[in-house]
């Protein structure tokens, strides 16, 4: 149903609750995360970003306000991929961690195939959070597969949310085909319409969008129709300038760079002197992943075509970590490819060096300051650019940029003064501008001054957290107190409630608490006296019922019924949880159920099989759901012969017959006693703390299960051979009177409520 626990996670964080300060998750689903040794540029889900969070992950962790900061990402098992990433808590600080969730097996997968997993991972860090004793405070999402992930567990446990795109889909849909690939040929390898539907979400649903830089704001959420409902806020990323320090500190004796970076320095000074024949002369330094829209290709001609810049300057490029061109994705290697056809068709051999590896915890702001230190430039040549954090890096230690101007590059140069920018595609001014910049010897020191300054007063990592905190500030002090917030962003916080609760009641509606063909007859009196003892007790209240979820509210609208936290709608084919308020309540679907209940389900071909069996007469439209046909029925026979006729045709299915009248065919995994397991399960409640209570056959399978159930006294007579089993009470009592004689039976309740 859900994942198989994950024991060794159950144990840690046991002291969070104690904890004095906030608790913050973050969520980084995809790529290869660690708290040391990023294997930046392994693969295209390996890159900046999660070098990022794990650095804001400790940044945030160093705040005296905070307690705790979670980042959640998923756990691998693949012995392509180092046993690091199969741990299931890794320290950062103090007070910061990561927690690694499996989900989708073991194997490591590229992010456009994780879409179907999401969901149990929502479930699965749902299970975690509640053994620690502790709710969030605030629950940030990174990237659009881990906002889908943090959407659903900030509207289950009523904390404010938060959002960053790092990358934007529509912005990938139209590079990718404005290069010439079809929109179904970008959909079908990337996903990217899902994508960016769930990004849509996210923009509604988010209380805060961080961007990086206002060009991000301001060109590329603009692409999106939720754009002017969402409220962004500009925290360019942080990086440790402790790490990366000013070249001019190698050569002060006084100052010990460490035994690493000692040797990181001999060894990129030797590793790139191999491809050198005067590996004195000034570098020009690239780093970026080997993706056709870094326009490492543009550069590489660029420096081809001028042999005046060739005479002034070594090319170094370090296109991400490689063992074999050939093992790489396609994207890579045909970059890959097509940089070694320019250095031979250019003839670059001596002057153009192109490493296969290098450590990028320890090698790159070493190469940075042997850049610097050559009298040399960094250069980002990509045709387009969200933020451009090499270019922080590489201003800290002093390095001049020449940059693309495409998106976040503009607010750095702006902020630091640390470089020029150029249209990337304009190779003549590539050229220009390396030159300038290599050659005139008063203008490279002012860069050089100005990124070692500037980073230090805009992009130094104590400050990026400063700024974080005084941005969700107010979403903290207002998450006691929903109504301040717009009726899109409330949270349900049913978490929270159903974590208070020591059991949980689960029951029918129509005929079990009332009668629905008259709001006046049932039991009115118990009804309110049930809503009573309910509020005032520990048992928290779902509804399971055969109506519709539209139904289900006009009952609530119409009778006196106590509120449910949960609704189980459809015969078991659908689960919501409450949101909003009671003036506007708004019902949140668990989408992991939904995802459950599509294995083996085929909705057209059931339709189309039943179609043929006379007797049986499709309910109106408005019965008909995504998991559900319900049919009217005169001969109770009929139910055995829908169940054969799909067994004949390979078809699987649930078919329920009740009240005499109607037949409902579901998926072969829901029914209300399905949805009552799977609703135990993710909430953590065990079967003998679960009470259903029902009066016909649509609830059969639900009462004869493991929980504790209720048949009220006026049942329907398909459910009398449930008398005298076990498990089960038959309760005198009518209607809400039944119920709440049921509830004090099994000590639910005491016996004189």
């Amino acid at each position: 149903m859900l994942d198989t626990p994950q024991d060794d996670l159950s144990e840690s964080g046991r002291e969070l609750s104690q904890a004095d300060g906030l608790y913050l998750q973050m969520y980084s689903v995809h790529g290869l995360i660690r708290g040391h040794d990023l294997e930046l540029g392994r693969d295209a889900d390996t890159g900046g970003q999660t070098k990022y969070v794990v650095e804001l992950a400790r940044a945030l962790g160093e705040r005296p306000e905070v307690a705790q900061v979670d980042l959640f990402t998923r756990r691998i098992d693949d012995p392509r991929v180092s046993d690091d990433y199969d741990e299931a808590i890794e320290p950062l600080s103090e007070h910061a961690r990561i927690v690694r969730i499996r989900c989708g097996g073991g194997r490591y997968r590229r992010k456009e195939r994780l879409w179907p997993y999401l969901d149990a991972f929502v479930d699965e860090a749902l299970r975690f959070t509640r053994e620690q004793g502790r709710w969030p405070d605030l629950v940030h999402g990174h990237y659009a597969d881990a906002g889908y992930v943090a959407r659903h567990l900030a509207s289950y446990v009523g904390a404010p949310l938060v959002f960053t795109g790092h990358s934007l889909g529509r912005t990938k849909l139209q590079v990718l085909t404005g290069a010439g690939l079809s929109e179904e040929e970008v959909d079908e390898r990337y996903h990217i319409h899902h994508r960016i539907g769930v990004e849509e979400t996210m923009l509604r649903d988010a209380d805060v969008v961080i961007a990086s830089t206002s060009h991000e704001m301001e060109r590329g959420y603009e692409l999106y129709k939720a754009a002017p409902e969402a409220s962004f806020e500009v925290i360019p990323p942080g990086i440790d300038v402790n790490r990366f320090y000013p070249y001019y500190h190698d050569l002060d004796e006084n100052l010990d760079p460490g035994e690493d970076a000692r040797r990181a320095r001999v060894r990129m000074r030797e590793e790139i002197g191999r491809f050198l024949n005067r590996p004195e002369k000034p570098l020009i330094l690239a780093i970026s992943r080997p993706d056709k829209r870094k326009n490492i290709e543009g550069l590489v001609t660029a420096y081809g075509e001028d042999k005046e810049l060739q005479s002034i300057a070594n090319l170094a490029i370090f296109a991400g970590v490689r063992r074999d061109i050939r093992d790489m994705s396609d994207n890579e290697r045909e970059v890959l490819t097509e940089l070694l056809l320019l250095m031979d068709r250019y003839d670059l051999y001596g002057k153009m060096a192109l490493p296969k590896k290098h450590d990028p915890d320890t090698d790159i702001p070493v190469l940075y300051r042997l850049a610097a230190a050559s009298g040399g430039v960094f250069i980002n040549p990509a045709l387009t650019e969200n933020f451009g954090i090499t270019l922080i890096e590489a201003s800290s230690v002093g390095l001049p940029v020449v940059s693309t101007d495409h998106g976040g590059p503009q607010d750095i140069i702006s902020n630091c003064r640390s470089g020029v920018l150029i249209d990337a595609r304009d190779r003549e001014q590539i050229r220009r501008e390396l030159k300038r910049v290599l050659v005139e010897r008063e203008l490279w020191e002012t860069y050089s001054r100005n990124g070692v300054d500037g980073v230090r007063q805009y992009y130094a990592w104590d400050a990026h957290a400063e700024r974080y905190l005084e941005v969700v500030g107010p979403l903290l002090a207002s998450a006691e107190d929903d109504d301040d917030r717009p009726a899109a962003r409330r949270r349900t916080g049913v978490a929270r409630w159903l974590d208070q609760a020591e059991r949980l009641l689960v029951s029918d509606i129509d005929h079990t608490l009332i009668h629905d063909d008259d709001p006046e007859a049932g039991d009115v009196e118990a009804l309110e006296r049930l809503g009573e003892v309910l509020r005032a007790s520990k048992v928290a209240f779902a509804v399971a019922s055969g109506r519709s979820l539209e139904l289900v509210q006009e009952a609530l609208d119409e009778h006196p019924m106590p509120l449910p936290a949960v609704v189980i709608s459809s015969v078991g084919s659908e689960i919501h949880y409450a949101g909003g308020d009671t003036e506007e309540r708004r019902w949140l679907p668990d989408d992991g159920f939904a995802r459950h209940l599509q294995h083996q389900w085929d909705r057209d071909a059931v339709r189309e099989v039943l179609a043929g069996i006379e007797g049986l007469t499709p309910q109106e439209d408005e019965a008909q759901r995504r998991f559900k046909l319900s049919f009217f029925v005169d001969d109770e026979a009929l139910a055995e012969t829908a169940k054969r006729t799909l067994h004949e045709a390979g078809l699987k299915a649930t078919v329920i017959y009740s009240h005499g009248a109607f037949l409902d065919v579901l998926p072969p995994r829901a029914s209300k006693g399905k949805a009552v397991r799977f609703l135990g399960q993710k909430w953590g409640f065990a079967n003998q703390r679960i009470a259903v209570a029902g009066d016909s056959g649509n609830d059969e399978e639900m009462l004869r299960g493991p929980a504790k159930a209720i048949v009220v006294g006026n049942f329907a007579p398909e459910l009398a051979h449930l008398q005298g089993k076990r498990g089960v009470y038959v309760a005198e009592g009518t209607y809400a009177a039944g119920v709440l004689e049921g509830l004090r039976h099994w000590g639910f309740i005491k016996d004189d409520d």
